[in-house]
């Protein structure tokens, strides 16, 4: 069963429950459920309301960002000990946070495989609790709104131009995003895994 269409069921059975799995879902990751819940909502598969959607993202997205900040602040130098194969992953971020902080934290949730790690990173640097929560709240709110209403103008012209088989295009779109989200999350683990290959041959050598 396709993401598309579990939406479909689970808010045509459950109702207004399917706000509270969208804000578990943009707790951790999201963007693709939101996005998918736009278009969705704009073709009249779900009775849903775009408003509330945009509202549950941003407080899903918000609230993980938080959770994780606050992780990276307390817990943060002894984890990346316990998983050394995130070390370049943090070293890039931590470049990205020195050059311009403010931008960073402003859009690191729209650069993929940074979405989590990022916060936690944040909250090692020694960025003040105030400035995170003030600029956590920019970039939630933005990017709730970019995905919501992005979602939503393009079920929208789907369903303008193809009519009945707009939900096939949509369909075909979300294969697309999981494909190339696949292909990202191979490619990450080759490079944590090349990565582990080098620390254990530089032990060995040492």
């Amino acid at each position: 069963m396709s993401l598309e269409q579990w939406i479909v069921d689970f808010a045509n059975h459950y109702g207004p429950l399917i706000y509270l799995v969208i804000l578990v879902w943009t707790f951790l990751e999201g963007e693709t459920v939101v996005l998918i819940t736009g278009a969705l909502i704009a073709g009249g598969a779900v009775h849903l309301n775009v408003w509330m959607l945009i509202l549950v993202a941003f407080i899903g997205s918000f609230g993980g960002d938080q959770a994780w900040f606050h992780i990276g602040r307390t817990y943060g130098t002894p984890l990346l000990k316990r998983w050394p194969t995130m070390a370049r992953k943090v070293e890039w971020a931590f470049t990205l946070l020195r050059k311009q902080e403010n931008l960073f934290i402003l859009t690191f949730r729209f650069i993929y495989g940074l979405r989590n790690i990022s916060p936690f990173i944040i909250g090692m640097t020694g960025v003040s609790r105030i400035k995170f929560i003030l600029l956590n709240l920019i970039a939630a709110a933005v990017w709730a709104n970019t995905f919501a209403w992005g979602g939503y103008f393009l079920g929208k012209v789907l369903e303008t131009y193809l009519g009945e088989s707009s939900q096939a295009a949509l369909l075909v779109l979300i294969v697309i995003v999981v494909v190339v989200a696949a292909v990202n999350s191979i490619r990450q683990r080759r490079r944590n895994a090349t990565a582990k290959q080098t620390e254990a041959t530089e032990k060995t050598d040492a």
